[in-house]
């Protein structure tokens, strides 16, 4: 017998998100990690609000939100907005009813902008990894470091002369020479234009910098900086200090052959940590040879080529971000806006595979 086709369907409802969700869903285990870390953050959510006054979007519910855009790299909060408002799984996560109204897209992102400015996101990070199921997946003693290209939210068009001089609009800049110690984008001046490696274009970027344990590849501190040609060592050296200051012992630390340089492996040993930095000893321009500041000393240790073959895992969080989450091409400007979206996407990245590691 055919069936009634009913094209509006039923008025009511009275089937919960909870029940609409599969059981084996990947968000489930999620889910559960971060209300566990959200419960643990609740005084310090409460020491950015006022007592008084009209109540504003639940930092529980808005960091979820923004930890859905990250997981599912949704490009806009206005998108956000827009999904939420359909999808039952996005309100499952976030916490809301079938009922619930949506935020609106301005008020959610002038509540963000509170969020941001109390260092909630790092706060969470540290939250995660000390999670009871989380800290026995840890290294406390080996780390790997790298950087990685953010592209700025400003075009070329956008860097002009610092003086407004010469008419230049910036419009056509071809065979100008535009450096950023005379020019500087309108759009986003923190952005500044680098070039990755020879041969390559300039582009308007940041730097962001991922510091990781070596024993399961767990992304375990971020920062972001403005592009330079020394931001990667210098940063590197910020959060490798302040992990070796928390281990109280000499860590390790492995690093692609940029950071091959004797001033940063010297400050490094200074401060109590192991540097297993890839040798740079080749020709360059001039026919002359490189000289390492790793020598045998270093190399002859069976921890050396560990360190240097569990390095390379941190391409799988900048990989992860760039192709799933929001790490590509970043829609915030300046610095202090874009390390709290690169932060996110580094704790979205170890959401996503903390629960396999759990259940190995």
């Amino acid at each position: 017998m055919r069936g009634t086709f009913k094209d509006q369907g039923g008025l009511f409802s009275y089937i919960s998100p909870e029940a609409r969700v599969p059981a084996q869903h990947p968000l489930r285990k999620v889910r559960a990690l971060v209300r566990d870390v959200l419960k643990e953050m609740s005084r310090s959510f409460s020491a950015l609000y006022a007592r008084e006054g009209r109540p504003s979007i639940p930092p529980e519910q808005l960091l979820s939100a923004l930890l859905l855009q990250a997981l599912y790299g949704i490009r806009s909060e206005r998108q956000l907005m827009e999904q939420l408002d359909y999808n039952l799984l996005y309100r499952w996560f976030v916490g809301f009813s079938p009922d619930d109204p949506v935020w609106d897209v301005t008020v959610f992102t002038k509540n963000r902008e509170r969020l941001m400015g109390g260092d909630v996101f790092a706060k969470f990070m540290a939250k995660l990894l000390d999670h009871r199921d989380v800290k026995p997946l840890l290294s406390d003693e080996h780390f790997s470091v790298d950087g990685t290209l953010i592209e700025a939210w400003a075009s070329h068009k956008s860097f002009k002369p610092k003086d407004g001089g010469d008419g230049d609009d910036g419009a056509d800049f071809h065979g100008q020479k535009r450096r950023n110690d005379t020019h500087a984008s309108t759009s986003d001046p923190d952005a500044k234009l680098y070039r990755k490696s020879q041969g390559r274009e300039a582009r308007l970027c940041y730097f962001g910098h991922a510091l990781m344990e070596n024993r399961h590849g767990l992304a375990v501190a971020g920062q972001v900086t403005q592009a330079s040609g020394t931001a990667e060592r210098d940063a590197a050296e910020a959060m490798l200090k302040a992990k070796r200051k928390k281990a109280r012992r000499r860590i390790t630390a492995g690093a692609d052959k940029g950071y091959d340089t004797h001033d940063h492996v010297a400050r490094l040993r200074a401060a109590g940590v192991t540097a297993h930095v890839a040798q740079n000893d080749a020709e360059t321009k001039t026919g002359r040879r490189r000289r390492s500041a790793i020598d045998a000393r270093t190399t002859r240790h069976v921890g050396y080529g560990m360190s240097q073959t569990r390095r390379k895992m941190i391409e799988c969080i900048f990989g992860w971000g760039k192709q799933h989450g929001t790490m590509r091409k970043t829609k915030h400007r300046s610095v202090e806006r874009v390390a709290c979206d690169f932060m996110l996407n580094l704790i979205a990245y170890n959401l996503v595979r903390i629960p396999k590691l759990i259940a190995a």
